[in-house]
């Protein structure tokens, strides 16, 4: 090695020896000056994350035994206090990162930024969202209830705060948006005790109403699921092109409809035939006329 690069060699080295050891005097000087300071503030900050944690998972224990004690649907009152662990979390991060020196402001800007972009993104969410809110809290229907909403008939499964989960007669599952339940109509079927069973019964011109409508009457009496208040009803509702439409209206509980319905079916047409009645169907005479030829 030439004279001149050794003496380069060593001086670079000395330049860097130089710089390790001014570093590691910043690093002295910071430690004994803001080091100390620091891991306060960050001891601090774990502190007020620990307690504030043990603080919110207290604060909502107590929210939900609350919800609890008011009756509160439980899946209300468990996205109520998931909602309230959330927030109050949030609260107690920024509070730390300050008390760590950390800007919040910024973040909290990022984080309604970011908020504002997902609710854009998740509008059709969103709006299940709040339908399934207003289900829990207004009760248009419960667990167990067989409904019509959505354009499906089925019993009430599961009631979540996004959908509604429906078992049809036919013992298909179907899960369905809460938007599209809350955006119409909904028939609850399970909400009265007892239900009107409308039937409607046509009979011949030439017969006899009275006749027809003893027979009726005789099958209502017999049938002991049939409600005395209040009282069935047997009239004459319209008087059609080909028969005499009787309409029978009998009250009965609601877990006896569908079977009453059917039996009544059978029985009546029995009866009304039994009586001598017939039960006429559209009937249309057609007359021909035969136009003479000419020259014929």
């Amino acid at each position: 090695m030439e004279p001149a690069e050794t003496t380069q060699t060593l001086t670079s080295t000395a330049e860097s020896g130089h710089s390790i050891n001014a570093t590691m005097d910043a690093v002295t000087t910071w430690l004994t000056t803001e080091g100390l300071a620091f891991g306060i503030r960050l001891l601090a900050a774990l502190a007020i994350f620990i307690i504030g944690k043990w603080i919110v998972r207290l604060l909502c224990g107590l929210i939900s035994n609350a919800l609890e004690r008011a009756k509160l649907d439980p899946t209300l009152n468990r996205f109520l206090t998931r909602i309230t662990n959330v927030l109050l979390l949030i609260v107690v991060i920024m509070a730390a990162l300050d008390m760590i020196g950390i800007k919040t402001t910024s973040l909290v800007a990022i984080i309604g930024a970011a908020g504002l972009a997902v609710g854009l993104a998740m509008q059709g969410s969103l709006s299940n969202f709040a339908a399934g809110v207003m289900i829990i809290i207004f009760r248009p229907f419960k667990i167990g209830d067989f409904i019509d909403a959505g354009g499906v008939k089925g019993i009430v499964e599961e009631i979540s705060i996004f959908t509604t989960n429906l078992r049809t007669p036919d013992n298909l599952a179907v899960i369905v948006p809460n938007s599209a339940i809350t955006g119409g109509s909904i028939t609850n079927f399970a909400a009265k005790e007892t239900r009107r069973i409308d039937l409607t019964f046509g009979i011949a011109y030439d017969d006899d109403i009275s006749v027809a409508k003893k027979a009726i009457w005789e099958v209502l009496n017999a049938d002991e699921r049939i409600l005395k208040d209040p009282a069935p009803i047997v009239g004459v509702m319209e008087l059609a092109d080909s028969s005499v439409n009787l309409i029978v209206w009998p009250w009965v509980n609601r877990s006896d409809f569908l079977t009453t319905k059917m039996d009544l079916n059978e029985k009546i047409k029995a009866a009304i035939e039994g009586a001598g009645c017939s039960i006429p169907f559209p009937q249309r005479d057609v007359h021909l006329f035969q136009a003479n030829a000419k020259g014929a």
